[in-house]
């Protein structure tokens, strides 16, 4: 409709309320001029009737104006509004506000995304120390019933992450020693010291590559399988059932892992060990070097005192590792991507926690000396 003047309003108390009389072109500039007024009039106005009689024009502006009103107002009664354009406009212009509104862009929105990111991962350390704090809880209130832990779980865990995995760890250790050796007699030969291969090769895997290799191992199957099990049982609604009957996950299907993993890794470590010396002692064959002159060596330079340092940390990592899988799987989503996700959490999770660990643990040496 083509405007013949800018609209204007009057303003009239009708019975306890007010009616608003609107006549001309209520149009965009219109709407704006209008809006200050409009708004203090419609606001307590109880009820609000909005006559449009004499409104000769009317733009989306406009119409958000009117339907702005009676939402202020709670609700309005329409008056002098007919089938027609008017009519249809007001419509669309209902239903297009009722839709969901994309959310304003921040003004510094690298700055939003760094501070969203932040609260974020804020809200995720919060998360992971409340559920290192629930699982001490329920190791104490099981050490004090020890009937509580499910030893049957303990061992089918035992037997999973351990026993099954001896043949890849057997493979894995025989490779890092049989690589190590084959590296270091490069540099070593061009000075005569190959017989110190065994040094190297046998402090480097009892102190870090044995331990750090088989925390790697564990977090692949066992971190990744702990992950996928009970994230299965997140999303299955398992878990909330369990909490239902008044069983706690935590103590239910949680602590056996970690027993597990704790007992587990030392021995993973150990073979590992072996299976590297063994790789280094074919190597030191094939260089010339008898077995009796591999284990003096052994003997001169590796102390017990490697051997429990390296094993001490083996049992850190395979508590970290089992938190890491454990938490990941009970955090698991709904969707059909969670038991990936939860998977895929706890391997990344887990091989960075033992990183970390190893650091430390390698700082605490160095300063107590060992």
């Amino acid at each position: 409709m083509s405007a013949t003047a800018p609209a204007r309003m009057d303003t009239r108390p009708e019975g306890s309320g007010r009616r608003l009389v609107f006549n001309g072109s209520l149009d965009t500039a219109a709407a704006a001029a209008l809006w200050p007024e409009a708004m203090r009039a419609a606001r307590g106005a109880r009820p609000l009737a909005l006559d449009l009689g004499g409104v000769t024009a009317l733009d989306t502006a406009g119409a958000v104006l009117l339907l702005r009103l009676e939402q202020v107002a709670g609700k309005a009664e329409w008056h002098g509004l007919a089938a027609g354009p008017l009519q249809a406009l007001l419509d669309r212009t209902r239903e297009a506000l009722a839709r969901p509104q994309a959310k304003p862009q921040p003004a510094l929105p690298f700055l939003g995304q760094v501070g969203q990111a932040t609260l974020d991962q804020g809200k995720a350390l919060l998360t992971r120390v409340a559920f290192l704090g629930e699982t001490l809880l329920a190791a104490i209130a099981t050490l004090r019933a020890p009937w509580r832990l499910r030893l049957s779980e303990v061992l089918r865990h035992l037997d999973e992450a351990g026993l099954r995995a001896f043949g890849l760890t057997i493979l894995l250790g025989f490779l890092i020693g049989l690589i190590l050796a084959f590296q270091s007699s490069i540099p070593m030969k061009q000075f005569g010291a190959e017989i110190f291969i065994p040094n190297l090769v046998g402090i480097s895997l009892l102190r870090e590559l044995g331990p750090l290799m088989a925390a790697v191992v564990l977090s692949g199957r066992t971190g990744s399988a702990y992950a996928a099990e009970l994230g299965t049982m997140t999303v299955n609604e398992e878990i909330d059932a369990l909490r239902i009957m008044g069983i706690d996950p935590i103590a239910w299907l949680v602590l056996p892992r970690l027993l597990a993993a704790m007992l587990v890794m030392p021995v993973l470590a150990l073979v590992m060990n072996l299976a590297g010396l063994v790789g280094m002692a074919v190597v030191m064959g094939t260089l010339g070097f008898p077995p009796i002159a591999v284990v003096n060596q052994l003997q001169a330079w590796v102390h017990l005192g490697d051997l429990a340092g390296g094993l001490a940390k083996a049992a850190a990592f395979g508590l970290a590792i089992g938190l890491v899988g454990c938490r990941a799987g009970l955090a698991a989503g709904r969707g059909p991507r969670a038991v990936g996700d939860a998977a895929t959490s706890a391997v990344v999770g887990g091989i960075v926690s033992i990183v970390l660990l190893d650091g430390i643990f390698a700082v605490l040496f160095f300063r107590l000396g060992w």
